[in-house]
């Protein structure tokens, strides 16, 4: 089956993780990419951990690519990366706003030798604003527009989020989105754009709920309102009498009520609208009175939205992710066997069919 992206070639400038994951899953839907890196390779090659010599990470992220050395700050390097660029779709790069323009591969200059380039700058803040040149990462652009506030833990014992939300949900899959929108409309009238995509952009549409109120009432809803910040007793974690946690997404009506009915919460309780903060705290008690291993059958059985948080290795032998062909894709690794390539959430028809592929794995390919 012909894969929707063959024949599209793609000149990859990004580094590290938002770019590389984007071009990832364009190349996972047959798209034809070719990473320019610089003399030695670009940083992620060397980030553990290591496996027979090569970064394991940058195994996972630039599956089924091609890399060209390419030095542009040298002439000939420019000339090798302005041929390939000549001849793609897409561009896609992660410089600080301005970079691009110095290299001499700036839109403007691209769109000249190429007017149906799909040009797609990544960036923390984007192109334009008083922010764009700003360095940052992952937590400073979570940070700055409010998103991390909304649930930061205790003021004493802040926690750091598991997931880099706006590296892959504000750079990474708007980017990816944006690049086949405007490879539609390129097809249609013959001319590519630049995609300012901004991370920190997205992040905004990650409060969905507390802008609801905001902008409908101009005041932010009280913390006891908001369903998914750690505040309602109905959507929170508790901790087992053996340290494990139990996940409540108990929100709606029916489902809690199976809850409380599960773990014999005192009626008094039941109505959390009365005193949310008492009816967490007893939950929490009637939680901590148990293992892990006592509330599993009986959450399960009330079928309530509730569920032990798992380790990462327990969740990838999950007989349901397992049997969903969520791991059988590999990634080769020359002298030895290859390694489990990392899940996109691509359709199955819709991605190449070979199970293995390699990487580019020379730090510094030929030409």
């Amino acid at each position: 089956m012909t894969k929707p992206l063959e024949g599209i070639l793609v000149a990859d400038f990004t580094t590290l993780l938002p770019g590389p994951l984007a071009t990832l899953m364009l190349a996972e839907a047959g798209a034809e990419v070719v990473k320019i890196e610089r003399p030695g390779g670009e940083t992620m090659r060397v980030v553990p951990p290591i496996v027979r010599g090569h970064s394991a990470a940058f195994a996972l992220l630039n599956r089924g690519k091609k890399s060209l050395l390419a030095d542009l700050k040298t002439e000939a390097g420019k000339a090798a990366a302005m041929d390939l660029v000549r001849r793609a779709q897409v561009l896609v790069e992660q410089f600080r706003p301005g970079v691009m323009e110095r290299l001499g591969f700036g839109y403007a200059a691209m769109r000249a030798i190429n007017p149906k380039i799909v040009y797609c700058s990544i960036s923390g803040y984007g192109q334009t604003g008083p922010k764009s040149g700003e360095a940052g990462h992952d937590i400073n652009y979570i940070g700055e527009t409010g998103l991390l506030s909304l649930s930061p833990g205790p003021i004493d014992r802040p926690v750091v989020p598991p997931a880099l939300i706006a590296d892959i949900g504000g750079g990474t899959f708007p980017a990816v989105i944006n690049i086949l929108l405007a490879l539609r409309t390129a097809e249609k009238t013959g001319e590519g754009c630049w995609l300012d995509i901004a991370m920190s952009d997205a992040m905004f549409t990650f409060a969905w709920f507390s802008l609801s109120g905001l902008f409908a009432t101009g005041k932010l809803p009280d913390s006891n309102e908001l369903r998914h910040t750690g505040v309602n007793p109905r959507y929170q974690l508790y901790p087992t009498k053996d340290g494990k946690i139990v996940a409540c997404g108990a929100l709606e009506q029916h489902f809690w009520l199976a809850f409380c009915k599960a773990i014999g919460l005192e009626a008094q309780f039941v109505d959390d609208f009365r005193e949310p903060a008492a009816t967490r705290e007893a939950v929490r008690k009637k939680i901590a009175s148990a293992t892990a291993a006592h509330w599993k059958p009986k959450l399960a059985a009330a079928d309530c939205c509730a569920t032990i948080v798992r380790g990462l290795e327990e969740a990838l032998a999950d007989p349901h992710f397992v049997e969903r062909g969520l791991f059988a894709r590999k990634v080769g690794v020359p002298g030895g066997p290859p390694i489990t390539a990392l899940p996109v959430p691509i359709a199955p028809q819709l991605r190449v069919e070979d199970e293995t592929r390699p990487f580019p794995a020379e730090r510094n390919p030929k030409r």
